[in-house]
């Protein structure tokens, strides 16, 4: 695919083009068969980049969903993707958790020490993206939102007292190579791979994801 962080497979991100967003989410949902929606998008208003949805202060300008019914929107189709994403190319490629994944949720410090103890622990990951906003999401098999909060308790923490948020049912996540306002766009961490199609359980990565959490606080 086409965004990775500095250090990985590919230093260079490629500057964002409606045709590269467009067969990009055309890719998610032909090869990796996850549903996918278009979101909000940027426009140039003044000089800045603004978020279509109008909101001056838009917490996530151009990657949010653009409409309350965005749940019935998704789909894992190839082709009615690219007949949604035509509309609005520049639109942002967002992904449903709850469906074909979930996704751990937190800090990019502590994703980035969590990532040097899975690799020495040798468990086996899936995508994970980085976002402009400092936060890392591992993708894990679809369940994970009901299971981490009885996962952390055994560890011996406190689901508030780290930052360590599940996103299942009724969330999304960004994809690359959304771009979120003048902050930059979502980069792989671990790019989508044939190695690491099947997802690993949010029982794998508790426990490193927790420790590295506990270590940010």
């Amino acid at each position: 695919m086409e965004e990775t962080i500095a250090g990985t497979e590919a230093a260079q991100i490629p500057k964002q083009r409606g045709d590269s967003l467009l067969e990009t989410a055309v890719r998610y949902a032909a090869e990796r068969h996850w549903d996918v929606f278009p979101g909000t998008w940027l426009e140039a208003v003044e000089g800045q980049h603004r978020c279509s949805c109008g909101d001056a202060r838009c917490v996530a300008p151009g990657a949010h969903p653009a409409r309350a019914d965005w749940p019935a929107l998704a789909t894992g189709s190839a082709t009615v993707t690219r007949r949604m994403c035509q509309k609005q190319p520049t639109a942002s490629i967002l992904l449903p958790t709850g469906r074909t994944f979930d996704a751990l949720s937190v800090p990019e410090s502590a994703g980035f020490l969590a990532l040097a103890r899975m690799e020495r622990m040798e468990l086996t990951l899936g995508p994970v993206t980085l976002t402009p906003d400092r936060r890392m999401h591992f993708f894990v098999l679809p369940g994970a939102s009901v299971k981490v909060p009885d996962l952390v308790r055994g560890l011996g923490w406190s689901q508030g007292s780290l930052d360590l948020v599940a996103l299942g049912e009724g969330d999304y996540v960004a994809a690359p190579p959304t771009r979120y306002g003048s902050s930059g766009a979502v980069q792989w961490a671990c790019r989508p791979t044939p190695a690491n199609r099947w997802l690993p359980d949010a029982e794998e990565l508790i426990s490193p994801l927790a420790y590295a959490c506990g270590r940010d606080r």
